[in-house]
């Protein structure tokens, strides 16, 4: 606890003390004063930010100019004589504030004195420092409320250590800070697991990991509070204001420490940066500052490519990344050091060179790295086999960093270390846990050079939102849930495929390398399986499972590729998955492998519906390696199976087979290759028992997670920018769309949907776009959506629209890839209805916020477009969804 800030040199000639002095204490005069001067500090500031002064010195600048500012208002202003004084805490207590950072003010009373009995005075300050722009949050308290509050919370006690005397006698200030020491609140123990209860919340509210799309590096793990978080705990057991102390008591190494105070300023220059930006205390690395803060800070133009962002980013992810694992060793040294209630923990011995102490393993001798250098790789050996070791001591922890140069490429190809990654990865438990802590050490980067350069990457879209190698780890972890049989409700199919897999390791291999090669440029699945093959062919295991590891890697998308994006109904699309595919145990592998890899994507990626679309094609697949892989495609084949299984379900329901065979007498054979035996049997049945058109029909798929809407009305050429338009109207997401017309000119369309909370329509939803939509399908009217603005998070990435259209099937096929928007379906259809084309076949995919969609279209004659109408469409498509 300290006294008045000094000035530092950045703060030479940036604040005109003199030209305030003869301010008087009228706030509508003293009020714009403030404020003229603190916004002309804070230019210059900025100015020196931008000639790279140093960080620590602007930051304690600015709080030395909030400091004289706010002490000019509170002698004008604070009611003479009354014993009160003026308390900094918090940041600004420690004398550090960003461009936009809050003032926190403690106002001192005696404790004979209620905040009433001065309330007018105290308001007209406060109002004072608002209307100056200072950003002040304050509290008015005695001695005893002061105490009292720190005794029930210890965040107002972590306060009050950084408190600061700014003005008055220091009589209350000097006994609030006796009051609240230890041991008399919160001793050092109680205050460190309070702290690291505290965090722990805190960490959580970020999925517990660092690698965020927009991260928080204030509050986010390995940001600024967790370095703040060491320096109270510091300053509470050893009464040390300065990380240095960390040193002095030998918890620190003088390298460590440079380590951690070069991270902290890296987060500071990066948080003046963003606030500066932002024209706000913003602590979120938002996308739309992401490119402008990787400009700034001198990784390129982002305009023609993300590769600058991307690089910016790896390199936070890098520091923050840096300081967790301090943040994570040191708290594990206070745990040992503070928590007497370890005390009681096992210590033995484990084998010549580990042992337990308290419940941690620690390395016996500190020497022993250096003789016996496979035992970096042991340790986690050891880990995995005994599951109640509580985790790994500080000391050991610190050795392991500091000999990790001893993984050089001899070790990397020493059969001995191969064979001990191989045991790790083939052990019954803990396997996802011990790579987690590999990569938290370093290890796993030094063992693989590759897995190294994606540490920390990110890739600047919302479909991702992890960095690669958190998502690499996160695909395992899901994996080991898998072998498990955890998450039932959420991955039966994968649970049930993965029991027939006999070596998993093959799988934790395939899952490591599949995107090690991103970010190198090229095919990352092809870089990725050459690195494969590199690796597993030094390693004790049959050719079968090396050539089934760099399949896998090589073709890990295939799968999710094949599911998502073409119509699996197909027959001809099956034929040819199988044939690349081409072996029942292939399969099984791929299907855990992309159930795992897409759930480690994105937590809001998985759903039931994508759950549905995989199984479907992993049974149709299953059914056809059964048959044989070379047996030849038969279309029609398929269209008299599915037309059989359709009528006898509809003939158990009690329709008449001559009026199925009526009605389906006008619908294509597509129809019974784009539609399954489910879908005929509803879809008829609701036009049999129909009188009229048009006809609009829903229903619930739970198991699925999606709604059907089928559509049976005249068919003309604005008939899809009708239902499109009014999907969109209702902010819903249409998943797929089948898109059916009959010889008699009536559309047999179906659009799979799930509302704004990614679930089925409820029943007055459900109502309401049926009676909506038969209305507009009468009319026969197309009202274009009104324009509806972009989401912000959506802004950065609204790039120009992936537009190609080429012959297909005697009609034009248009294929559109762009960012997913509000609107989006309902501007596309809009664009063919301006061009007077008709849709014959739509197939509709979202990836994340991502969409790849497939129109078939043609001229009102049913004929394709030339090369004059397909360059009118594009434009036309182009003015709706480049804007």
């Amino acid at each position: 606890m300290t006294e008045r800030l000094s000035a530092v040199p950045a703060t030479r000639h940036c604040l005109d003390l003199a030209a305030l002095n003869g301010l008087g204490s009228d706030p509508a005069e003293l009020a714009p004063a403030l404020r003229e001067a603190r916004t002309a500090a804070d230019a210059r500031l900025q100015q020196a930010f931008e000639r790279d002064v140093d960080i620590r010195e602007l930051v304690h600048a600015r709080a030395w100019v909030i400091e004289q500012l706010i002490l000019l208002a509170w002698e004008r202003l604070a009611p003479a004589g009354a014993g009160l004084e003026l308390v900094a805490v918090g940041g600004f207590g420690r004398g550090e504030l960003h461009p936009h950072s809050d003032v926190d003010l403690l106002i001192l009373l005696p404790d004979d004195t209620s905040p009433e009995a001065h309330a007018q005075p105290l308001e007209r300050f406060i109002q004072v420092l608002w209307d100056a722009d200072l950003h002040p949050g304050q509290s008015v308290r005695t001695v005893a409320d002061c105490v009292a509050e720190a005794e029930r919370d210890v965040s107002v006690a972590t306060n009050l250590m950084e408190a600061r005397l700014l003005a008055g006698g220091g009589s209350l200030f000097r006994a609030m800070c006796r009051a609240t020491e230890p041991p008399g609140l919160w001793p050092a123990d109680e205050f460190f697991a309070a702290k690291v209860e505290e965090q722990d919340e805190r960490h959580a509210q970020y999925e517990d990991t660092i690698y965020n799309l927009e991260p928080n590096l204030k509050d986010g793990p390995g940001g600024l509070r967790d370095i703040q978080m060491i320096g109270w705990v510091t300053h509470r057991h050893f009464g040390t204001s300065t990380l240095h102390g960390l040193v002095e008591h030998g918890f620190l190494s003088e390298r460590e420490h440079d380590d951690l105070v070069a991270g902290r300023d890296y987060l500071w220059r990066v948080r003046w940066a963003l606030h500066a930006l932002a024209g706000r205390s913003e602590e979120r690395l938002l996308f739309e500052y992401q490119r402008r803060l990787a400009e700034a800070f001198g990784f390129g133009d982002p305009t023609d490519s993300n590769q600058p962002v991307e690089q910016f980013m790896q390199r936070y992810y890098r520091n923050v990344m840096q300081l967790a694992r301090l943040n994570e060793r040191l708290l594990q040294s206070f745990d040992e050091e503070l928590l007497a209630g370890r005390k009681h923990l096992p210590s033995s011995d484990i084998d010549e060179h580990f042992r337990v102490h308290q419940g941690y393993l620690e390395l016996k001798d500190p020497h022993a790295f250096v003789i016996h250098p496979e035992l970096l790789m042991r340790l986690f050996l050891v880990l995995s086999e005994h599951p109640d070791i509580l985790g790994v001591r500080a000391s050991t922890i610190r050795l392991v960093r500091e000999h990790l140069y001893l993984i050089d490429e001899d070790y990397r190809r020493d059969p001995a270390i191969l064979h001990q990654f191989l045991t790790l990865l083939r052990s019954p438990r803990l396997v996802y846990s011990q790579l987690a802590r590999m990569n938290r050490y370093g290890v796993l980067a030094a063992l693989l050079p590759a897995f190294g350069q994606i540490t920390g990457r990110m890739q600047f879209d919302l479909f991702h939102v992890y960095t690669v190698d958190q998502h690499t780890l996160f695909l395992i972890r899901n994996l080991r849930r898998f072998a498990y049989g955890k998450y039932p409700e959420q991955f039966g199919h994968a649970i049930e495929v993965f029991k027939r897999i006999e070596r998993p390791e093959v799988l934790y291999l395939g899952a490591l390398f599949h995107d090690i090669a991103k970010g190198r440029g090229g095919d990352h699945s092809e870089l990725g399986a050459r690195d494969a093959r590199e690796f597993v062919d030094q390693l004790d295991m049959s050719e079968a499972d090396r050539e089934m590891v760099v399949w896998l890697v090589e073709d890990h998308l295939l799968m999710s590729r094949t599911s998502q994006r073409e119509d699996i109904t197909d027959p001809e699309v099956v034929h040819r998955f199988v044939e690349r595919v081409g072996s029942q145990r292939r399969l099984n592998h791929l299907f855990v492998l992309t159930v795992a890899d897409i759930a480690a994507t994105s937590p809001k990626l998985w759903n039931s519906w994508k759950d549905s679309l995989l199984w479907e094609l992993y049974v149709a697949a299953s059914e056809a390696l059964s048959r044989g892989p070379d047996q030849a495609v038969d279309r029609q084949a398929s269209v008299a199976e599915t037309r059989a299984e359709a009528l006898a379900g509809l003939v158990e329901r009690g329709a008449e087979a001559s009026d199925v065979e009526g009605l389906w007498s006008t619908l294509p054979d597509s129809a019974f290759l784009r539609l399954d035996s489910e879908q005929l049997i509803w879809t008829s049945s609701e036009v049999l028992a129909g009188s009229k058109l048009p006809l609009v029909a829903c229903r619930r798929l739970p198991e699925k997670g999606i709604s059907e809407v089928f559509v049976h009305a005249e068919d003309f050429s604005g008939l899809f920018a009708v239902v499109a338009r009014e999907l969109d109207r209702m902010q819903l997401n249409v998943l797929a769309a089948r898109v059916v017309t009959s010889e008699d000119a009536r559309s047999w369309d179906i659009f799979q949907v799930m509302d704004a909370n990614g679930q089925p329509l409820n029943p007055s939803d459900a109502a309401r776009l049926r009676q909506s939509l038969a209305e507009q399908l009468s009319a026969k009217e197309v009202r274009p959506l009104p324009p509806r603005p972009v989401p912000r998070r959506l802004q950065p990435f609204m790039g120009r629209s992936e537009i190609s259209l080429g012959e297909s099937q005697g009609r034009t096929r248009l294929d559109i890839a762009a960012t997913d928007r509000p609107g989006l379906l309902s501007a596309i259809a809009e664009a063919m209805v301006a061009r007077g084309l008709r849709l014959f076949d739509a197939r509709v995919a979202t990836f994340g916020q991502r969409v790849e969609d497939v129109f078939l279209v043609g001229e009102g004659d049913g004929q394709a477009l030339d090369a004059e109408a397909c360059q009118a469409l594009e434009a036309e498509l182009r003015k709706r969804l480049d804007v």
